[in-house]
């Protein structure tokens, strides 16, 4: 048992070395493609598009990819995250295709590169998922799923460099059930990620953040209550919103659909420039106290709808990142709001780092995940309280208003796309036990 269990951990490295090194050249496709033709040859510079670019880069970027997926096989437009908990319910082997991948690797690159507001992270998962079903190869079903759960992780951990989050974020999300014997192998994993994200990018994280985030007075807990509620509110105008974009028009032909996502995010684009694409510089800007309060409140609607309509429609992208931006933003807009109140108060970027998570939280349904990336990429643990106020809050008016259900179980719910799914008879809820 104990050298299998070490097996397993270096198997569990494996697939962490690779699922990093794959979600390192994904985010390295689409910087590479933006220093190429964006202004300034900036990442994310979408700002200084002419008005005629910013409309038509991705209306003409969604009708191309459209297209291209029409000429795909039915089975290999399934990607995402909801793919891979798709393929996580499953009794059995996980089954992540490379064929899907290499969808999601070039799909997902497309679309970002042409501004849809969709992130990088929720492909990264399809892609370290898939990575560590590969390296599971001929192993036991058991053995494969632990390897999948760990590529997993391992992208996470990559992406923000955040190792326990990418920890607690399969277990959460991806609703895989904690055991020693398995989680050995996923911490393994997720630690190799981080590592590799370290030795690309450096030990800073994702964000540059403002230094001075923290709680000013005990006042401010009932700010931090008010703010979690809004954010709750606001989570469920945004996973009400791709619902129902999946319902009224995610028949429609990739091309038409894909186009109608693009016309959105390019019209959206004309007014609140920040919109286009991840926005993760947009975000910084925000946790670093540079953008006005006007700015900040259209960015919250913009990057609600535009995101919403792209997942509704099927656009290969993630939700990860714009979850963040929009609860960054619509914590600045709090930040700035509480400054002129008689008490003592944090600043812009302390209610925006908060906001932040607390969307994330309301999102995904995944507190402890949230409240490890804060804690990972502020590197201040004095912060995990106020943070778990907000999570509180908006976690628990998400869940009175829609369920404990994460956007990608109702979304999931909605594809139908794997006939014959079953629950696994070793668990409650549906993951298997491996």
């Amino acid at each position: 048992m104990q050298k299998d269990l070490i097996r397993l951990s270096v198997l569990g490295a494996v697939s962490g070395l690779l699922a990093g090194l794959v979600v390192l050249a994904f985010r390295w496709v689409i910087e590479a493609s933006q220093r190429a033709f964006l202004p300034g040859g900036q990442l994310g510079n979408y700002e200084a598009l002419p008005d005629w670019a910013m409309l038509s880069l991705p209306i003409a970027g969604g009708l191309g990819l459209g297209l291209l997926f029409e000429r795909l096989p039915e089975h290999l437009r399934s990607v995402g995250i909801v793919h891979a908990i798709q393929q996580l319910r499953h009794t059995g082997r996980p089954d992540l295709p490379l064929g899907n991948a290499v969808v999601q690797f070039f799909g997902g690159a497309f679309a970002i590169v042409c501004g849809h507001s969709v992130d990088r992270e929720g492909s990264g998962v399809n892609l370290g998922a898939a990575t560590g079903t590969w390296v599971g190869g001929r192993s036991q079903d058991a053995e494969t799923f632990t390897l999948t759960v760990c590529g997993a992780a391992a992208a996470i951990a990559a992406a923000f460099n955040t190792p326990l989050a990418g920890t607690v974020f399969v277990i959460e999300v991806l609703g895989v059930r904690y055991r020693v014997d398995r989680f050995i192998p996923v911490m393994t994993a997720s630690v190799i990620g981080a590592i590799v994200s370290q030795i690309a990018y450096g030990a800073t994280p994702t964000f540059t953040l403002a230094s001075d985030l923290h709680m000013a007075s005990l006042e401010e807990v009932l700010l931090l209550c008010g703010l979690g509620l809004t954010t709750g509110l606001v989570a469920v105008a945004f996973i009400g919103l791709t619902e129902r974009t999946w319902q009224w028009a995610g028949h429609l032909r990739p091309s038409l659909g894909f186009g109608l996502a693009g016309l959105v995010t390019g019209l959206i684009g004309l007014l609140v420039s920040q919109v286009p694409g991840i926005s993760y510089d947009t975000l910084n800007n925000i946790l670093n106290n540079h953008l006005g309060l006007s700015v900040l409140a259209a960015l919250v609607l913009g990057k609600v709808v535009a995101t919403g309509v792209a997942i509704g429609l099927r656009v290969p992208g993630g939700l990860i990142g714009p979850s963040l931006v929009i609860g960054g933003a619509l914590g600045g807009v709090v930040g700035i709001m509480v400054q002129s109140l008689a008490i003592p108060t944090g600043g812009e970027a302390f209610y925006a780092a908060v906001g932040m998570v607390a969307m994330m939280s309301a999102v995904l349904r995944a507190p402890l995940a949230a409240l490890m990336v804060l804690l990972e990429l502020t590197a201040n643990p004095s912060i995990i309280f106020t943070g778990m106020v907000a999570v509180v809050f908006a976690d628990v008016l998400s869940r009175q208003l829609l369920g404990r259900e994460s956007i990608f179980e109702h979304v999931r719910r909605l594809a139908e796309v794997v006939p014959g799914e079953r629950v696994s008879p070793e668990t409650d809820e549906g993951p298997p036990s491996a």
